[in-house]
């Protein structure tokens, strides 16, 4: 098989260029840079052959050939720009080695005074029923392909030899007088030396014409579905065809130079007259005895490397052997292009990467042929041939290959750099840095020929580039960009390590206990806007069904992060099985994060039924509170009237513990799993609305900042007011002060606000939060409570000690004396709430804390129910972990 794919990729590469355009590149540049050009392009080619053999037998390769290597190495946002623009290349090569087919007829037709229309619209008629009979041979199948290129590979083996032969053979005088000599050392001196004519004589204008002849090393790897063993048969057929074909390239350059000089006018009587002196003869015929100089001055020379395009065939022993030659190179080579342009097109069709294209992916017949694709390539072919002018049609085809063959080099390399686990090619015969320099040399030899069409080819690039990350294709194949966003997050997470905290660097990286993120969509949408393009988030869900195989994948199950993803929510997701809400989230508060990159501030949602569940379960969730506080954490609690969790439609499988009307803490009890273990896939799910994902227009966000916890409860509002939705909300901030000093304590904390940089414009001093609360309001707080308070009975003195230590969620009448200052004042600031702040978007107001061993949880919780009851607007309480993260120095 390897030397099938050899074959196809000489036939290729022997295309049109050689037979009628290597004698003029030769005449132009002279065999010398002719050489260097032939060289340099098939440096280009051999760099790019081990880098294609590299990512060939790196896996099995799949149909696709180009595009299915870049697309798997470097993924789908530069494999499906190159995918389509090296399908269109191949599609406009079909042209390319067409036309030049047709150039050949027609002069064939001239010679014997056969003329249809003219030469222009000759070779447009020629080309387009050519490209017709390809097309028919190529949709009869491989079968009937592969058996034709075999019999084009013997038809210019056996032009070959015409050629090498008739190099040999004595010249006779016709063809002496159209410029072929044999071998002469003065012939090869003069030829050795560039003769530049016409607006393409250079360097470059001639490796943009002679460069698509170098192109059919991809040949073998466009058809790499119709191969057996294409790790094997890639590498050895694409190498092998480089170099056969590059000293094939060598030798013919160097023996016409060598045996035709530069310019002749076919005259047959133009030899050198005895008397004319041998310093009036132009050209290097004359010491030959022959005298061009007048075609030569004129410009009028007929034949000759620079003037006739079928040098070898008059060079030949038998020129109709030529003809067949470029017949059979011209065909071959279109038809190659013309299998191949449809083959990698039905690739990137099936990869539904862009839109509108999937109608050429589909399949025919056992062998599923694109039929569609190649009507497609049919029809891009014909209107390119209608051009009709090969020196026009190449340069256009080299930009494309160029940029091509730059990926391809930088696929290997980059797949090299990441030191990825998975790139483990079985050809070790390449090296990362020459494929690089492969890529920048494709890149530098594309502006270099032509500038304007490089910019089109990256443009192209840039735009099919740029749609792919916005659409974001839902392919996963491994690539090696996905290695190199590893690779740069460890080695930027690791560099982390090596710089101290700053508090002008500070940001709320927030652990959020959503449980399974759908079911708390409204305290998602809430942290999302405090973090999203700014620090971290991440979800926790704490599952406590025990540790079973059925709970370990639902507390990990992939749906949660693809919940999260369709809802554009920055977040990552972590879910653990522990015995118990508080020792799961106890794990999560100590083991999340990695590095510098690590939750500090802990967001949950409140806790509103707690005086019907346990109070055991109340008693927890205070004490996720105490165990947050003791690791420096901040906490921030989020109340709701109504919405915190998801509505669902009910379901006979819904455990009714789940019920929206209960606003659980963020996390998930063995109650309420129940219902996630019937819907693990999160994916199908609704994605309900929430109030936090409408524009809150030019409301108000009221901050209530009782206490100094080190600046989190200015930072957060300031931080929501960054965010469009927020951005017309008008923040206004209260703080407790003294009546007959409520201007001046005003002015204080403008000024603070004012060097904080916080934009925040309208303070309000209340006195009246030191106010005694309505009488009505203690009574309602006292029934709050009474549940759980024990019996001042004196009979029963000597086991209150015991009956706390077995209940220590009980509240003693000494419990409510030592706080009472803090539990009137909760409820007198529910009643300044409701005063003031009735019409907020948000309402921000610092966490009162209730400390450990001198306030039981019950009464502390107590506190935070009564300090945000019935209120329309969410209330967010927070609390710093008194570390500042506000500064007004530079440094």
């Amino acid at each position: 098989m390897s030397d099938n794919l050899k074959i196809r990729c000489m036939l290729n590469i022997w295309g049109v260029i050689l037979y009628l355009r290597l004698p003029w590149i030769t005449g132009q540049a002279g065999i010398g840079m002719t050489w260097v050009i032939i060289l340099l392009s098939s440096c280009i080619t051999g760099i790019t052959g081990l880098s294609t053999s590299a990512i060939a037998t790196n896996g099995k390769v799949k149909g696709g050939g180009t595009y299915f290597l870049i697309s798997r190495s470097l993924g789908p946002e530069l494999g499906g720009s190159i995918g389509l623009i090296f399908a269109f290349a191949n599609a406009v090569a079909v042209a390319m080695h067409t036309v030049g087919f047709a150039e050949t007829v027609v002069d064939l037709m001239r010679e014997n005074n056969a003329v249809m229309v003219d030469r222009t619209n000759d070779i447009r008629i020629i080309g387009v029923i050519t490209v017709t009979c390809l097309l028919g041979i190529s949709m009869a199948g491989m079968a009937w392909e592969s058996k034709a290129q075999i019999l084009f590979f013997l038809v210019i083996m056996v032009s070959f030899a015409s050629y090498i032969v008739g190099t040999i053979i004595p010249s006779t005088p016709e063809k002496q007088s159209k410029g072929f000599f044999s071998y002469k050392a003065s012939i090869f001196a003069s030829n050795f030396v560039p003769g530049w004519r016409g607006k393409e004589g250079s360097f470059f204008g001639m490796f943009s014409i002679f460069f698509p002849s170098a192109t059919g090393i991809l040949a073998g790897a466009n058809i790499s579905g119709d191969l057996k063993n294409p790790t094997v048969a890639i590498p050895r057929g694409t190498l092998m065809a480089i170099f056969w074909t590059t000293m094939s390239y060598l030798i013919i350059s160097a023996t016409i130079g060598s045996c035709v000089v530069r310019d002749a006018s076919g005259n047959i009587n133009d030899t050198l007259s005895p008397g004319t002196p041998v310093e009036n003869c132009i050209g290097t015929a004359c010491q030959y005895n022959w005298d061009f100089s007048e075609c030569i001055k004129n410009g009028t020379c007929s034949y000759g490397l620079l003037n006739y395009y079928q040098s070898m065939s008059m060079v030949s022993a038998f020129a109709p052997l030529i003809t067949a030659g470029i017949f059979g190179a011209t065909l071959s080579s279109a038809l190659a292009c013309l299998v191949s342009a449809p083959k990698v097109f039905q690739c990137l069709c099936k990869d539904k990467l862009y839109p509108l294209i999937g109608f050429f992916g589909k399949d025919y017949g056992k062998n599923n042929e694109p039929i569609r694709g190649y009507l497609l390539t049919y029809v891009i072919a014909a209107c390119f041939i209608l051009i009709a002018e090969l020196n026009t049609i190449a340069p256009i085809i080299s930009n494309f290959f160029l940029c091509s063959y730059s990926l391809i080099n930088f696929s290997c390399f980059h797949a090299s750099i990441t030191n990825s686990p998975g790139w483990r090619p079985s050809f070790r015969f390449y090296s990362k840095w020459l494929s690089l320099l492969g890529a920048v040399c494709c890149v530098v030899i594309m502006f270099l020929l032509t500038w304007w069409a490089a910019l089109i080819a990256f443009g192209v690039v840039f735009f099919l580039l740029g749609y792919t990350l916005y659409k974001r294709p839902e392919v996963n194949w491994g690539s090696s960009v996905q290695a190199s966003s590893y690779n740069i997050a460890l080695n930027q997470c690791v560099g982390l390590n090596t710089v101290e905290d700053h508090v002008k660097n500070y940001r709320p990286q927030c652990l959020v206990l959503t449980g399974s993120p759908s079911s708390r969509p409204a305290l998602v949408d809430l942290i999302s806007c405090f973090t999203k393009g700014l620090s971290l988030m991440l979800c926790a869900n704490v599952v406590t069904d025990g540790s079973s195989l059925t709970t370990v994948q639902r507390a990990t199950s992939s749906g949660h992060v693809a919940w999260l993803n369709k809802r554009k929510i920055k977040s990552f997701y972590r879910g653990v099985v522990a015995s118990d809400l508080r020792s799961g989230v106890n794990m999560l508060l100590q083991g999340s994060g990695l590095g510098r990159i690590k939750p500090n501030v802990l967001m949950m949602g409140f806790k509103r039924d707690w005086r019907s569940s346990t109070p055991q379960a109340a008693h927890n969730y205070i004490e996720i509170l105490h165990d947050a506080f003791d690791l420096q954490y901040g906490v921030c609690v989020l109340r709701m009237k109504e919405g915190l969790e998801a509505i669902r439609p009910y379901q006979p499988h819904v455990n009714p513990a789940f019920d929206a009307g209960t606003e659980n803490i963020g996390s998930t009890s063995s109650n309420i799993q129940t219902s996630i273990s019937s819907s693990i896939s999160i994916d199908p799910e609704p994605q309900p609305n929430t109030v936090f994902q409408t524009k809150q227009g030019k409301k108000t966000i009221d901050v209530y900042w009782l206490c100094d916890d080190g600046g989190l409860t200015l930072l957060l509002p300031y931080l929501l007011t960054r965010r469009k939705r927020w951005s017309k909300c008008k923040v206004r901030v209260f703080v407790g002060g003294e009546s007959d000093k409520k201007e001046q304590q005003k002015e204080e904390v403008l000024a603070l606000i004012k060097k904080f940089r916080l934009g925040f414009h309208n303070v309000e001093v209340l006195p009246d939060i030191y106010q005694n609360p309505q009488p009505t309001n203690v009574h309602q707080f006292e029934s709050m409570v009474g549940r759980f308070r024990l019996e001042a009975n004196p009979k029963q003195d000597s086991d209150s000690g015991t009956a706390r230590q077995e209940e220590p969620w009980m509240i003693t009448e000494q419990d409510l004396d030592k706080n009472m200052a803090k539990s009137l004042r909760q409820i007198r600031l529910n009643e300044v709430l409701q005063d003031y702040s009735r019409e907020a978007a948000l309402i921000v107001i610092t966490m009162p804390v209730g400390r450990r061993g001198a306030c039981p949880n019950i009464l502390y919780l107590a506190w935070l129910d009564f300090l945000s009851r019935d209120l329309r607007p969410p209330v967010l309480m927070v609390r710093g972990n008194q570390e500042n993260v506000l500064t007004f120095y530079c440094q």
